[in-house]
């Protein structure tokens, strides 16, 4: 279909229940005009006569399981009504030109780039070299593209933007290339390898994996080659709460020596078992060696290690907690991960600029406001800079959003919905 086709199927309002189910009904009007934008915006620049195809893929909230999987550990995530959009077409040589909303066109030769290039870390052309090259190596097809996103996954929010990106590249390769056959696993793994070896930041899978597979998910990575991926139904509206997500200002774009630092200390305090990831060790191992390990690879490695073995068992019980339905439970343990994170895995500011603290500042103001209702708040994604993420009873959330607007600016606190689906084809 040319783009003015997709727009005439969009105004009928035959996708009117995708945008409802995707984004939310009072979304759904703004999504529509979004869409519609976006196709006019590849229309002035790659031109109107071609034929185009649409697809979406969300953001992610990981709701327990705080950087447990790039050492085989388990994660509750839910991919989230936050997304990219591309609009995008075939081309007919080896050329992926990307352009998105806000930032210069990326034009990368696959045939050129063809290994990782240490001059192109951490930008954009990388991500796309490394998905193309990972779908190569696993004998998917790769080749041209025109496309042209958008994306309310904000560099910094916490929602995985990189990640996101990772996806869509891989989401546009596995329809115009594979006729769609590409799992969302696959997809997953081809987009941490780009982030790894391309990219050049030693990343876990489990963001790729949310939002390539959408909804809430529990993802046991014990075995990174083939994680066990569980879908888990839960709606947070039935039990009468919202998902809201604060940024406080700060942005985590320049923090990539504070990521790594933790799967590395993490994995120094493994290797003094003979171990390369902390899976399989308990806290009575971890204390047995205390002394031995202090010395070795420092209090933050040993407490770091520390939290992983009680995140990983938390988020492994947390998935049988949300099978259950147990709100209370369900909070509770949300609350206590953010308690490990805080205190023990201490990604809630970063060590770069001591006084810049506002994950700390918006974590405190939350527990003013909602203190005497059931709720839940914590460090959201990566930490050190970004968000928090705040389970708010539904009758408080729009009060709860006001006053973090007023505290932070406004803005800064948006509602979500859990998507239900992953990197789609729209269209």
């Amino acid at each position: 279909m040319h783009t003015e086709d997709i727009k005439n199927v969009i105004c009928s309002g035959k996708l009117d229940g995708y945008f409802r189910r995707e984004y939310g009904k009072e979304a759904s009007e703004a999504q529509k005009s979004r869409y519609l934008k976006a196709l006019d915006t590849f229309s002035s620049i790659y031109g109107g006569d071609r034929e185009v195809s649409v697809f979406s893929v969300g953001g992610r909230s990981e709701i327990s399981g705080n950087h447990t999987d790039h050492n085989r550990g388990r994660v509750v995530a839910a991919a989230v009504s936050l997304d990219i959009i591309a609009v995008a077409s075939v081309r007919d040589d080896d050329t992926v030109r990307i352009k998105s909303e806000g930032f210069p066109e990326d034009a990368v030769d696959l045939g050129q780039y063809t290994a990782p290039v240490e001059e192109s870390f951490y930008t954009s052309g990388a991500i796309i070299a490394g998905v193309a090259d990972g779908f190569r190596r696993k004998g998917f097809a790769a080749g041209g593209l025109d496309a042209y996103t958008v994306s309310d996954v904000k560099g910094g929010s916490g929602l995985s933007s990189s990640a996101a990106f990772e996806v869509m590249v891989g989401n546009m390769l596995n329809h115009f290339y594979n006729g769609g056959r590409v799992s969302a696993i696959d997809i997953a793994k081809i987009a941490q390898y780009s982030e790894n070896r391309f990219f050049g930041k030693p990343c876990g899978l489990m963001d790729q994996t949310a939002c390539a597979v959408g909804g809430f998910v529990a993802i046991d990575f014990e075995d990174p080659e083939n994680p066990k991926v569980t879908p888990l139904s839960f709606e947070l509206e039935k039990a009468g709460y919202s998902l809201c997500i604060v940024s406080p200002g700060g942005s985590h774009a320049d923090l990539n020596d504070e990521y790594a630092s933790i799967p590395a200390e993490m994995k120094s305090v493994a290797g003094e078992f003979g171990k390369d990831v902390l899976r399989g060790l308990t806290e009575k191992d971890i204390i047995g060696k205390m002394p031995e390990l202090r010395k070795k690879t420092g209090d933050r490695a040993v407490l770091r290690a520390l939290h992983f073995i009680g995140e990983d068992r938390r988020a492994g019980e947390l998935a049988e907690i949300i099978s259950s339905g147990d709100i209370r439970r369900f909070l509770k343990s949300v609350s206590e991960s953010g308690n490990s994170s805080f205190k023990y895995l201490q990604n809630v500011y970063q060590t770069k600029d001591a006084k810049e603290e506002g994950l700390a500042l918006a974590l405190k103001a939350s527990e003013i406001f909602l203190e005497g209702t059931e709720s839940a708040c914590r460090v959201h994604g990566g930490g050190f800079a970004g968000t928090i993420q705040a389970f708010v009873p539904a009758d408080t959330a729009g009060k709860y959003r006001e006053y973090m607007d007023e505290l932070f600016g406004k803005d800064s606190c948006r509602t979500l919905c859990v998507r239900p689906d992953g990197a789609v084809r729209v269209i």
